[in-house]
């Protein structure tokens, strides 16, 4: 028996993007399961006693996570009635057995759906709906939401929790008396493994979907051909291992790699930091905002261990990107992702970096700037980056699909331009470009002037409401500890931009906040910003 939910609701074939697996980095057989590049290899070369999985109070060899993976398997097989291409909603914070859920129901045939532990019951209630999601493993600590959830979405029929704290919760005790070893589905490398829900930025999110091949570009490509770990690295960062981002750094490239998690239930910058030192990290991933404020604890931790500092999430403004560099000698590795393509397509390292811009294709990725029309543009030219390569937009039943997709490129929603060395620039996202009196102003641009000025720790910049002006530029601005926001402030970070970048595009108007709307993967919701004027 063959559950085809997904399978029948892709996108029709004439409206997916062109995908291209040329490049040697992603041959592939007709049929694979991700799995056994992940663990399943590991074990047969007889390295099952390295390190795979390190989290506050435990290790995990990779022959743990093995055993692990195959008693949970013939748990959801035999105890909980999952047949091949069931959804299973997963729901934890970062922890060893989250990796371990996302592994067993892969490898079982299923497909697994990763959702964040900020996530509230009518969050959750409208994706368990919109995928038809039957069962769940669940954190005990995470539980009450999603009880909540399931009496709203009648899909759901089965929650099986575990115990991230004790490890003594329902599934633990169902994976006690199953076998060490399991059989993985014999999947086609284009069966569907995962349907990442988007984060919500636009505050609609979309289920996007992708197959068992998908997992293992972003780590053949990204991963494997510009970050270039080694068995001995240990990862380590805040994104959610619901979130593709934190799904790939977090889980997916160290074990492709051989190499080692650090999984912290609760990664603020502070933490981090603090981790990095304890655990002598030597990758980490989170967001430029949470890069620029671990500056401020750098005094009291060595982080000199990292050798490999990746910034995705958000545009890595230039003043985080030297700030950081100057304090550390790290190079942050900009990386522009999207859940649609799954991971970063545009990046540079070592190098190959031009602070500013966030780089150029991953190999075997295609990109260009279109116009309106759908052609491409010269150098230098503003317009819609569109992108094509191994991995590409599929939404769950969203006709939405035909505004990302059109004639075979993957239209990413940023405004961008490409230079003559054929590096990316970041102008806006699509809907962020400001236009006041007949000129073009991109927020980040004014978001950056800001970032330079002592006074600010964070800022946002969307376009607001003007009789006379269409639109102004209106700033959004976190202020740093201790300084006060006032009239006078709001004239000298005027002044400063003016100073900073041409004159007309300061901000005419000023707000001071306590905190900037956020996703729960540290993006910062601008239209929640654009929503008050």
């Amino acid at each position: 028996m063959i559950d085809d939910f997904a399978a029948r609701n892709l996108p029709p074939p004439r409206l997916w993007p062109e995908i291209d697996l040329s490049h040697p980095a992603y041959h592939y057989p007709p049929r694979i399961n991700c799995v056994s590049r992940f663990l399943d290899r590991w074990i047969a070369e007889g390295r099952g006693a390295r390190r795979a999985i390190v989290a506050p109070g435990s290790t995990w060899t990779y022959q743990d996570l093995y055993e692990r993976v195959n008693r949970l398997a013939h748990v959801l097989v035999e105890d909980l009635g999952l047949v091949p291409g069931n959804r299973v909603l997963l729901r934890s914070v970062n922890a060893p057995m989250m990796v371990a859920a996302y592994l067993a129901v892969i490898k079982a045939g299923g497909i697994a759906v990763g959702t964040m532990a900020l996530l509230r019951e009518n969050e959750l209630a409208a994706i368990i709906d919109k995928a038809e999601i039957g069962l769940a493993l669940c954190d005990a600590a995470l539980g009450e939401a999603l009880e909540k959830a399931k009496a709203k979405a009648p899909a759901l029929r089965r929650i099986a929790y575990f115990d991230n704290e004790k490890g003594a919760g329902e599934v633990e005790k169902l994976m006690a008396g199953r076998p060490a070893e399991f059989t993985s589905f014999d999947s086609r490398a284009d069966d569907i493994c995962l349907i990442a829900f988007t984060s919500g930025t636009t505050g609609k999110p979309k289920g996007t979907i992708h197959f068992h091949r998908d997992l293992l570009a972003i780590c053949d490509g990204f991963s494997a051909l510009v970050l270039k770990p080694e068995p001995d690295d240990l990862f380590c960062g805040s994104p959610p291992l619901a979130f593709t981002f934190g799904l790939g750094g977090l889980a997916l490239f160290p074990l492709h790699a051989g190499s080692a998690t650090l999984l912290l239930p609760s990664a603020t910058p502070p933490e981090l930091v603090a981790a990095i030192e304890k655990y002598r990290a030597t990758f980490c991933f989170t967001a430029p905002t949470a890069y620029r404020v671990m500056l401020s604890h750098l005094a009291e931790h060595d982080i000199s261990s990292l050798r490999r500092a990746v910034s995705a999430g958000e545009h890595l403004p230039k003043a985080i990107y030297d700030a950081v560099c100057e304090a550390t000698g790290l190079k942050l590795i900009d990386g522009l992702g999207s859940t649609e393509m799954l991971h970063v397509f545009i990046t540079s390292a070592d190098e190959d970096i031009r602070p500013g811009a966030t780089g150029i294709p991953v190999p075997g990725y295609r990109a260009a700037i279109l116009d309106d029309d759908g052609k491409e543009v010269p150098p230098g030219t503003v317009g819609a980056l569109a992108v094509k390569g191994p991995t590409g937009c599929r939404y769950l039943a969203d006709e939405r699909q035909s505004v990302y997709v059109r004639n075979g490129w993957n239209i990413t929603g940023d405004a961008y331009l490409q230079d003559e060395d054929g590096y990316f620039w970041f102008q806006a996202r699509a809907d962020d470009m400001i236009i006041s009196a007949g000129y073009n102003i991109a927020g980040p641009e004014v978001e950056n002037a800001l970032l330079t000025h002592e006074a600010v720790a964070e800022c946002a910049v969307v376009g607001a409401p003007d009789e006379e002006r269409g639109m102004i530029v209106k700033a959004f601005v976190v202020l740093a500890p201790g300084v006060v926001g006032d009239g006078a402030l709001v004239k000298a970070l005027q002044t400063h931009v003016k100073a900073e970048i041409a004159p007309y595009k300061y901000p005419r108007a000023i707000e001071f906040v306590a905190a900037l709307p956020k996703t729960g993967t540290g993006k910062i919701q601008r239209f929640k910003l654009r929503e008050k004027d």
